[in-house]
């Protein structure tokens, strides 16, 4: 382990799936080595919103690549609201499930019976994603939560990388849902924190390393887990978006892609010069803010280190992203 890298001090790596390690069927460059390099050291869980497959088949996925994972390995959505619906009906209970195969095994598994008629008068209604729900099931959904039972749903993400490109995700699902019955379900998945303290359960460990490339449930529910965090730019989120992060969503640590696992992370330097104005310093990229004016000094030898000094300018500004004045370099 590299001192001064992103894995040093923690007790585990926990990776997001989709955007980090794959995209679609096939791996993201530099993915694969490096999370068998980090294995070296570190064990590895793997954390997805994605409610469509069972945990074992995202191990099988994974394994296709090139990764040693196990079934127990992968912490999935459905998982973790399965855990919050045994914690709120009782044992055997019947529940309306809407979603696919991953979710109706992890119901069945945690010994409830699964219903998709809300005239089987369900004690409860878990939803997640997958590309055959439509309209016949939100429309039981919605049946059985007017007697109102409670709701559960693994994740709200309004999107899902796909092959072909960026697709609805469960939360369009669930906001349909959500119009027809006026409240809001429990959620399990990232951005909430059931699903961090489900992996940290499982592994038994108390410091990590979530690795992510969406802020706004990725490194949002990391920070709100407590966990230190890596923005992976191989994703949804890239430099722009990690510019206008709020202070909720910023992370640790901003990555290219996964190599830079086993670099030593820089050190950003904050200073003020001669004429009263702020400069950050990361490697050898210097940006300043001058008012409301950012301002690159140096481009340095690196573009991810001009990013980095340029997040760390802007979010200690405490100005609004639109307020300022930013050079196009710092984002394209």
């Amino acid at each position: 382990m590299v001192p001064g890298s992103p894995l040093a001090g923690v007790d585990i790596v926990l990776a997001d799936l989709d955007g980090v390690i794959y995209e679609g069927d096939n791996a993201i460059d530099h993915a694969v080595e490096s999370m068998n390099a980090a294995a070296s050291d570190l064990p590895i869980g793997y954390i997805t919103n994605n409610a469509s497959r069972t945990a074992a088949s995202v191990a099988e996925h994974l394994s296709r690549l090139g990764l040693s994972v196990g079934e127990t390995d992968v912490v999935t959505s459905p998982q973790a609201a399965v855990r919050l619906l045994a914690d709120t009906i009782g044992a055997g209970s019947t529940v309306l499930v809407v979603g696919g195969e991953g979710l109706v095994v992890e119901v069945e598994r945690a010994g409830f019976v699964v219903t998709r008629s809300a005239n089987d008068s369900p004690a409860a209604v878990i939803q997640g994603f997958h590309p055959t729900v439509g309209w016949p099931e939100l429309a039981e959904a919605s049946f059985a939560l007017h007697a109102g039972i409670p709701w559960i749903a693994t994740n709200t993400d309004w999107t899902i990388p796909v092959a072909r490109g960026i697709a609805p995700g469960n939360g369009t699902l669930v906001s349909a849902v959500h119009s027809a019955v006026g409240r809001l379900p429990v959620v399990a998945g990232k951005p909430e924190v059931p699903i961090f303290t489900e992996a940290m359960r499982r592994f038994a460990v108390s410091t990590a390393l979530f690795l992510g490339d969406r802020l706004d449930t990725d490194i949002l529910g990391a920070n709100r887990a407590g966990l230190t965090s890596a923005l992976v730019l191989t994703g949804i989120d890239r430099a722009k978006q990690v510019l206008a992060a709020d202070a909720k969503s910023r992370p640790t640590y901003l990555l290219d892609d996964l190599r830079q696992l086993h670099e030593p992370y820089p050190v950003a330097r904050d200073e003020t010069d001669s004429t009263g104005h702020r400069r950050v310093h990361v490697g050898d990229a210097v940006v300043s803010m001058v008012g409301s004016t950012v301002r690159i000094d140096a481009y340095g030898r690196k573009p991810i280190d001009l990013l980095r000094a340029g997040a760390t300018a802007i979010w200690g500004s405490g100005l609004a992203i639109y307020g300022l004045d930013v050079p196009e370099a710092l984002y394209v």
